[in-house]
This record gives structure tokens, sequence and C-alpha cells, in this order.
């Protein structure tokens, strides 16, 4: 194997919302890697089953990413387990759709404290420990942060937060040794992508977007190249090759959201007063108790 396939052996990387998907599968790949893994957030049964079934040592801790002191405690015992903390990937996010008009208020701010506060949460509990080992944090955007979407809007608005918040970062810790990287991935095959399948809402606002920003995409291969890229400690990373040419066309996808063949086929949209948190992370993210992975 080459020299960079052997960039993360030995080291330690945080995975925030590695219960399933993206995250789940992420972990995998950077332990067969010969990566040890630490998986921090919600769904403590599902984090402990990913977490068991690893290659290579692992361990999972309960945290909700919102909640600064349940994060710090995560960092502290995350450090005091393995002794260093290499990567750190902002992984955890929700997601929910409808007419912001009618769009329930605390659903809609769910999504954004979930995503956007809950990676700058992340970013804080373990930057002392990324400053120590001269690490890597890498932040899960998406393609919603190039290609907003109608009946999206809390998503959309918190993935281009986070882009935003990395980019902003990334000259701050540059002194440090700490390197600050952004992923973009479009629709990939996850519980997350099913649960927006399965809400018409989103559906609808997914079906808006021009091909190819508006089809699945399989998971494994999206994951090979996350995962190539906390190797290269970049600092743009895609999860299908072909989202990079959407970063020179960004500009032109609100006018094609806003033509009159899309405004016409909004008017379907009769109201999602609940505004309601899709897949298996959403429900987690709102079962009592919990505030968000």
């Amino acid at each position: 194997m080459s020299t960079r396939r052997h960039a993360v052996r030995g080291r330690v990387a945080v995975i925030t919302g590695g219960a399933r998907g993206i995250g789940a599968a992420l972990a995998r790949t950077l332990s067969e890697r010969g990566a040890t893994v630490a998986l921090v957030g919600l769904e403590p049964d599902a984090s402990r089953a990913v977490a068991a079934s690893l290659p290579g040592p692992a361990e999972h801790w309960d945290a909700d990413v919102t909640d600064e002191a349940a994060m710090a405690e995560a960092a502290r015992r995350v450090g005091e387990r393995f002794g260093r903390v290499d990567v750190v990937v902002a992984n955890a996010g929700v997601a929910a759709g409808g007419r912001f008009a009618d769009s329930d208020d605390a659903g809609w701010r769910r999504v954004v404290e979930v995503n956007v506060v809950g990676s700058a949460v992340t970013c804080r509990a373990f930057l002392p420990a990324l400053r120590d080992s001269r690490g890597y944090f890498l932040q899960i955007a998406s393609l919603a942060a190039l290609t907003p979407a109608p009946l999206m809007t809390a998503y959309c608005a918190s993935k281009s937060a986070v882009e935003a918040f990395a980019h902003g970062l990334r000259p701050e810790v540059a002194d440090d040794g700490v390197r600050v990287g952004v992923a973009y991935l479009s629709w990939t095959d996850t519980d997350l992508v099913r649960g927006v399948d399965e809400d018409p809402h989103l559906r609808l606002g997914r079906s808006l977007l021009p091909w190819p920003t508006n089809r699945t995409n399989p998971l494994q291969p999206a994951v090979e190249r996350l995962a190539d890229g906390i190797e290269r400690r970049a600092a743009h990373v895609y999860g299908q090759r072909w989202v990079r040419a959407a970063q020179p066309l960004r500009p032109l996808i609100p006018a094609v959201l806003s033509s009159p063949w899309a405004v016409r086929r909004l008017r379907r949209v009769t109201g999602n007063p609940r505004h309601t948190l899709v897949g298996p992370s959403g429900r987690a993210a709102t079962r009592p108790g919990n505030d968000g992975d």
C-alpha cells in the first residue's frame, strides 16, 4: 500500500454522529486503515454496535453535540482513554422539510442547532487536543451549501453556515499546525437521505434540482474519498468527483430554482406545520431529554 494510505495508522479519530450512515461507514473505513476510532453522539445502542464491529480499537461516548458540558466531558474521556486526538470529524446532522412560513419554529431551530451549533461545540471541545497533536478537523458540509433548494431552508442554511465556519476557522488555527477541511457530499445512500425521500416536501424540493444534483449516490465510494481527504489533510474534500464542478456553477442555481417551472411545482405544497426531523437521527434528536445528533 502507498504511504498515503497508511497516514491514519496509529492515529485517533473522533467522529460525531457515528451511529449510522456516513459516520458509521467512515468509522469502519478509518479503522480498516489502522486508526483508533472514538464515536461521540446519541443513539448509544447503535454507536456501541458500530464500535464493537470495527476491526481496530474503538469506543463510543453518549453525548449531545449541542451540549457544551457533555462534549467537553466526552473530549476529556477520549483523551484519557486514548492519550491523544489526531482527527475530528464533525458529522452529526439532521434535516427537516417544508415551507418556511408553515414550519414549526422548534423544528427549524433544531436543524440549525444540531448542524451548526453542534459542529462549533464539537470543535471547541476537541480543539485543545488537536492543537497538541497538530491535527485535522473535518467539517461535513453538503452539496446543499452550493445548491440551496426550496423546502429545505433550515438544512441548506445550516450547511452554508458550517462551510463558512470552517473556512473562517482555517486561518485562525494554521499557526497551531491544525488543518481544517470542508467535505461536500451530494445525496448519498444513508438513512437520512432515505428519510428525506419519505417526506413529500423534501422529496419535491430535491426534484427541483438539476441532474445530477438530484440523484442518490452510493455510500462507500463517498466514504473512501472522505478517508482519502483525511489522510491528505485536505482543505476541500468532495464525496463525489462531479461535486467539485458545482463550485463555479453555484451562482447559477438560485436562478434555476426561481424559474417559472420551479415555482409552478412549488404550488403543490399546501403546508407542513410540524417541520418534522426525518430519519432515525432526527428521531434521536427529538426524543425526550435529547437535543440533537
